[in-house]
């Protein structure tokens, strides 16, 4: 495993972190607890040292069950988390204000909330699950962040930018105020090249990739014929045709790279570590298959330029979650 720096917080991130949200149990449906924990450990034994999880991620399971591994390892192990809004909006909207979404109270009650759920003293990595650029001169929630920084119960902050919404983030980015993003990023969205990384660099903030197979849908094991448990959110997200079409673009990268499909999943994720305003990218692992496949790509390698450039070709932004 090779590591990176996140931004200016110093701190030296695996290429490839863990994301937690299908450990849940909310959302992404059929995940056991044995065998996610199972999976956090084999991750951590192969050099994992970043694990972004979120509150609302199973009403604080998913935190519960990262809290368990982390406390047990002797090694360091960074622990991202996510503050949800307090009015239930998801993603943020245009005209709500900051104290309606994070207001002070709020950000410390859900703060102390998540630290008893992770058992842990400090939070390396606090976020607001959604956000506006609207709400950099709004509201209070700045003055708790940094009360909650003085205090130790946090080292860093940072926002999961809205989905596909990534130059809603820029003008946080340049204020100074945010250590981290957390953005889509991946083959299909490659928005975040245009603008919101090149200010990341320039500030230096630093990148978490979510979302770097598309729910799925680069993985090349999404077919016309795949269907989900109900209750899933997959199910609502490849609705209609969009499964059909999701396998189509598939096979037509698989094809312009001369790759087998299940080859996609590491090409996928190595596009992503090819650039150099990434920190991280935070794939779910459910399994022990699926964290050994993921990790084997954090080599520092990622992919050579020509094929870089070839997924250029591929870029298909739309929201699914709509």
């Amino acid at each position: 495993m090779e590591y990176r720096r996140l931004g200016r917080t110093g701190l030296e991130v695996s290429e490839v972190g863990y994301g937690a949200w299908g450990i849940g149990g909310s959302g992404w449906l059929g995940a056991e607890d044995d065998e996610s924990l199972q999976a956090l450990e084999r991750a951590l034994d192969l050099g994992i040292n970043f694990i972004d999880t979120a509150l609302g991620y199973g009403d604080g399971h998913s935190e519960q069950l990262v809290g368990q591994v982390v406390r047990g390892r002797s090694e360091t192990v960074y622990v991202a988390t996510k503050i949800p809004p307090k009015n239930g909006l998801w993603p943020a909207r245009k005209g709500t204000r900051a104290e309606e979404a994070f207001p002070a109270d709020h950000v410390r009650e859900c703060t102390e909330t998540s630290l008893r759920n992770l058992g842990l003293d400090t939070i390396d990595v606090q976020q607001f699950h959604v956000w506006d650029d609207d709400w950099v001169d709004q509201g209070d929630w700045h003055d708790a962040i940094e009360a909650l920084k003085r205090e130790g119960k946090i080292r860093f902050f940072g926002v999961s930018i809205n989905d596909h919404e990534p130059a809603n983030g820029v003008r946080l980015v340049q204020s100074g105020l945010v250590d981290t993003v957390q953005v889509i990023y991946n083959v299909f969205d490659q928005s975040p090249e245009d603008e919101l990384f090149p200010a990341c660099l320039e500030h230096g903030v630093g990148v978490l990739a979510r979302v770097p197979l598309d729910e799925g849908g680069l993985t090349g094991r999404i077919t016309p014929d795949t269907t989900f448990p109900e209750g899933d959110f997959r199910a609502r997200y490849f609705r209609g045709d969009r499964k059909a079409e999701v396998s189509e673009r598939a096979q037509a990268i698989a094809g312009d790279l001369g790759i087998e499909l299940d080859e996609l999943p590491a090409v996928a994720l190595r596009y992503i570590l090819s650039s150099e305003a990434v920190s991280t990218v935070i794939p779910g692992m459910r399994s022990l298959r699926n964290v050994e496949r993921n990790v084997a790509v954090g080599d520092g390698r990622g992919l050579p330029a020509e094929q870089v450039e070839r997924l250029r070709a591929h870029r298909w932004v739309r929201s699914f979650y709509v």
